[in-house]
């Protein structure tokens, strides 16, 4: 997809990307090999070549005689010649130029005529005035990991690829971010940085709820840090960028648009959640999440992709206050409490959902309340228990559920589930045992 150049809302390092250190007007290289151009005393427009097509990137201007038309100089040749009408200087600046043109007309003197912003001597092709997310790559990737998730074979006592996903480095020694949901408990967390090299690391800090988690590895040396940037500035319009190791290839790069920074848990039926999510139109899938979606600094980490072009974001000032917390807790030396996990993700079933899902899959449970499950994690109780993708859960131990905060209490009240699920046509009854966590 070709987008605009980005508008000037993007931030200061594209703005600065975007901005040209000096302005040459035509022809300041070109016209010290060229002759002298020689004007006619008088000007007959009778007498001038027929104007050729003009190539992309060039349009018609009057030669240096301000008599002809000729072609301006296209993408990628010499500066001066008979389109422009080069006086051998380099201007700092816009401003700079117009001044001096205003003071030429004063004098009856013609003004310079910009044609090219740039090094006349080393004319970049037009892409590069597209590029600017390319700076925004070169600064993030590094910083971004990729994870592969362990667990022990059931018949063996190998270590098997259980699941992947993102994350990115918040400090130096080692912390790093992703999604609560990406990592699992009693997993092998393995780290690959940029560079290839990799690290076993450990769960420092993870919430559910806000589906954030906190990793750490122990690294030779100091690592690149992703900052954290502030997402209450975000506007919608805004040009993102989703990195991330989707089916294990690392930092790979979609771009999109901020379509809202305001969509709120509620809205998406998450009637527990009190958070505004980023809403992009960043093209990721699973192994995205965790990732980080990003304007040069961090403004939001990937958590859910609803369907292609419809995608979710945690705000980067939740991700702050999630890791100001830690520190705190660790200032004062408080352990983390032990939580039950079931590992699903889950999303109300509201009207506009089940529509949805109707359209895409006519066997879809008939239901009109019930939790969707959005994803059965890999490596969990849940999928221990037989629970699948796309299950309606309709009663746990007996009680009907609607919310996913009923099905939240239902796991910390209960160290056994009866989870009655709707699966096409068929009801089934499943028994689940949450794990215990950190």
């Amino acid at each position: 997809m070709t987008r605009p150049p980005p508008p000037a809302a993007l931030g200061p390092l594209l703005l600065l990307w975007l901005l040209p250190a000096s302005l040459p007007v035509p022809g300041v290289e070109a016209s010290r090999s060229r002759p002298p151009l020689r004007c006619p005393a008088a000007c007959e427009p009778t007498r001038c070549p027929p104007l050729p097509a003009c190539s992309a990137g060039s349009s018609p201007v009057l030669d240096g005689c301000r008599c002809c038309r000729v072609c301006a100089a296209a993408e990628g040749e010499a500066c001066g010649g008979a389109a422009g009408r080069p006086d051998g200087r380099t201007y700092p600046s816009l401003c700079e130029l117009r001044a001096q043109n205003r003071a030429a007309r004063l004098r009856g003197a013609l003004p310079a005529v910009p044609v090219l912003k740039g090094d006349c001597a080393g004319v970049g092709r037009l892409r590069s005035q597209y590029n600017f997310l390319a700076a925004v790559v070169e600064k993030v990737a590094p910083s971004v990991v990729h994870l592969q998730l362990f667990r022990r074979s059931p018949l063996s006592s190998k270590d098997m690829p259980a699941s992947s996903g993102s994350g990115f480095i918040v400090s130096e020694d080692g912390l790093i971010v992703t999604n609560a949901h990406v990592i699992t408990n009693q997993q092998r967390i393995q780290v690959e940085l940029q560079s290839g090299v990799q690290y076993e690391a450990t769960i420092k800090d993870i919430d559910h709820k806000l589906d954030l988690a906190l990793i750490k590895i122990e690294p030779n040396g100091d690592l690149p840090v992703l900052l954290l940037g502030r997402s209450s500035d975000l506007q919608a319009g805004e040009f993102v960028v989703a990195l991330g190791s989707p089916f294990s290839l690392q930092n790979t790069v979609t771009a999109g648009i901020v379509s809202t920074t305001q969509r709120g848990g509620r809205e998406l039926g998450l009637k527990d959640s009190d958070m505004d999510y980023i809403q992009t139109d960043a093209i990721i899938n699973v192994s995205h999440l965790g990732g980080p979606s990003s304007d040069g600094d961090v403004i939001g980490i990937n958590t859910l992709k609803v369907t292609a072009g419809i995608s979710f974001a945690i705000p980067s000032d939740r991700i702050r206050q999630f890791l100001a917390e830690f520190h705190e807790r660790q200032l004062k030396g408080k352990a983390l409490s032990q939580k039950k996990y079931l590992g699903l993700r889950m999303l109300p079933l509201t009207m506009n959902l089940l529509q949805e899902m109707k359209r895409q899959d006519p066997d879809f449970p008939d239901v009109s309340s019930g939790v969707f499950v959005y994803e059965v994690i890999q490596g969990t109780a849940a999928e221990s228990s037989g629970l699948r993708d796309h299950d309606v859960i309709v009663s746990i131990n007996g009680q009907p559920v609607t919310t996913t905060t009923d099905v939240i209490e239902a796991v910390k009240d209960s160290d056994s589930l009866s989870i009655m699920v709707l699966r096409g046509s068929q009801t089934l009854i499943l028994t689940v045992t949450p794990e215990i966590i950190n």
